[in-house]
């Protein structure tokens, strides 16, 4: 049988350096006797196609014993792929998916850390695909499966993904290289050499087995807070609320704190007393379902909030971290910023919002203004004193339109779970989780309230005849649809269209 090249696909994002893992590869082979060839079939963007490196590898030698050059193929072929590696789980899959890792050929190196996909990050509900789904598929698909967090791998050696994936291949001991070689190819390269060789160093044992030793975890006592007012609402939570519901609403009380001030996340515990006080909330599945979903709700996305996150200095510190950016490097940021009418009515004093919203000659004149988005680079001053001004406009938040439609909202959400718990408490729990159909920003969040509108008009028409499974079918098929035709369709199922 005429001997076969050895034929290796690579399936990164960008920015995750694919292509210098396929140079590395093909540099290694040419160094030491053998013909490389390698080719790329790039992804429309990061997430809706990812960049398929492909190298194939053939020794010179047998190739000049031939009589010729041998001939390379250009992309992978479903089934005929010795190696493929992957720079994360969702790619991983896509692998298998295509029909690139066979269970009688392939050794597949991936990383289990995960970068959500679009349709993930956009479903109306949890789109996120299971994990130990990916990977038991990955692990029955492959001959040999190596896996680990590659990405904490990088961070923890201050290199980059392709580093670790090489380390891996090397470790993985399915090429004719020696480590030495590996090196060797990674030195000739001239850059990031140090750290590139420290990752390496780390997956060529975690391939080979050898893992490091998982330090002892100690769990400290949580800090107490220093401002007399913060611990006083830590006071509250501990002392009138089951021990059960303290996680959700500390962490409700920090959140509404960051989002606006220590008065506000007072009336987050002055809602919660109520709904605590009911006598159906014996379990406290009540208690806690509701801390969660009015803890979001009542730290909603307006633009005062969208301004403050992106101009916070953790923002700009994990955005260099992700960018890798090294000392004496200059980082841009650029925000693309597009405010409709509503969000500009949104953030105006209520009657003003409403006066501007309804008007003719002021509305048209605030759309043709605004018609364009903007590019407002945050990294700039001018781009960061701008939104910081945005930002700072949280401290009129409770005199604005959004919050007086939000809050009124509120209220009649609470009012109505605390009607439901006195007769039918299963009920007034689903109810409670219909808040999971509010959210995001725009044209999310546009969305998921007129889904919102529409299941609350259902129960309002069904009233206590309506059973909590039929509830939450409703909230599932609202989840599940953005458009709404589901949603629709069982309204109709149920007759309450």
């Amino acid at each position: 049988m005429r001997q076969q090249p050895i034929k290796i696909a690579i399936l990164a994002m960008g920015g995750e350096g694919g292509g210098v893992l396929a140079d590395w590869i093909v540099d290694m082979g040419e160094a030491n006797g053998y013909v490389a060839q390698t080719t790329s079939v790039p992804g429309v963007a990061q997430r809706t196609g990812a960049t398929i490196y492909y190298v194939e590898l053939y020794p010179e030698a047998q190739a000049q014993g031939d009589g010729g050059q041998p001939v390379l193929a250009l992309m992978p072929l479903p089934g005929d792929v010795d190696i493929v590696l992957a720079s994360e789980l969702m790619e991983a899959g896509r692998a298998v998916q295509r029909g690139l890792v066979t269970r009688d050929r392939t050794t597949f190196i991936a990383s289990t850390h995960r970068v959500y996909s679009i349709a993930e990050k956009s479903a109306m509900g949890d789109g996120r695909v299971d994990s130990a789904e990916l990977l038991a598929h990955a692990e029955h698909a492959a001959k040999r499966f190596i896996r680990f967090d590659m990405a904490q791998a990088a961070e923890a050696s201050g290199s980059v993904i392709s580093a670790v994936l090489f380390g891996a291949l090397a470790g993985a001991g399915v090429l004719p290289f020696s480590r030495a070689q590996f090196e060797a190819t990674i030195e000739r390269g001239g850059v990031g050499v140090k750290p590139s060789l420290k990752a390496f160093g780390a997956a060529f044992a975690r391939a080979q087995g050898a893992l490091e030793p998982e330090a002892a975890v100690v769990e400290a006592a949580p800090p107490q807070p220093r401002h007399p007012a913060v611990r006083a609402l830590v006071e509250r939570v501990q002392r009138d609320f089951a021990a059960s519901a303290h996680p959700l609403l500390l962490e409700g009380v920090r959140r509404l704190i960051d989002y606006q001030d220590v008065a506000y996340a007072g009336l987050y515990l002055d809602r919660m007393a109520a709904i605590s006080a009911l006598p159906a909330n014996d379990d406290g599945r009540l208690l806690r379902d509701t801390a969660r979903h009015l803890a979001l709700w009542m730290s909603y996305e307006d633009t005062a909030r969208v301004a403050a996150l992106k101009t916070r200095s953790s923002r700009f510190e994990r955005v260099r971290g992700e960018a890798s950016v090294q000392d004496g490097q200059v980082l841009a940021i650029n925000e693309y910023m597009h405010p409709r009418l509503q969000e500009i009515c949104e953030t105006l004093p209520a009657g003003f919002g409403r006066w501007l919203m309804n008007s003719t000659l002021p509305r048209k004149l605030v759309e043709r203004l605004t018609q364009q988005g903007r590019v407002i680079q945050t990294s700039s001053l001018r781009g960061y004193l701008m939104l910081s001004t945005v930002a700072a406009m949280k401290r009129w938040r409770r005199s604005t339109l959004r919050y007086a439609d939000e809050n009124r909202r509120i209220e009649e959400w609470l009012e109505r779970i605390g009607d439901i718990a006195k007769n039918n408490p299963a009920l007034a729990i689903e109810v409670a989780q219909c808040q999971r159909l509010v959210k995001g920003y725009s044209d999310t969040h546009e969305r998921g309230l007129r889904n919102y509108d529409t299941v609350m008009d259902a129960l309002q028409r069904a009233g206590s005849a309506i059973a909590p499974a039929t509830l939450r079918e409703l909230r599932d098929a609202a989840l599940a649809d953005e458009h709404g035709h589901k949603l629709r369709a069982a309204l109709v199922q149920h007759a309450l269209a």
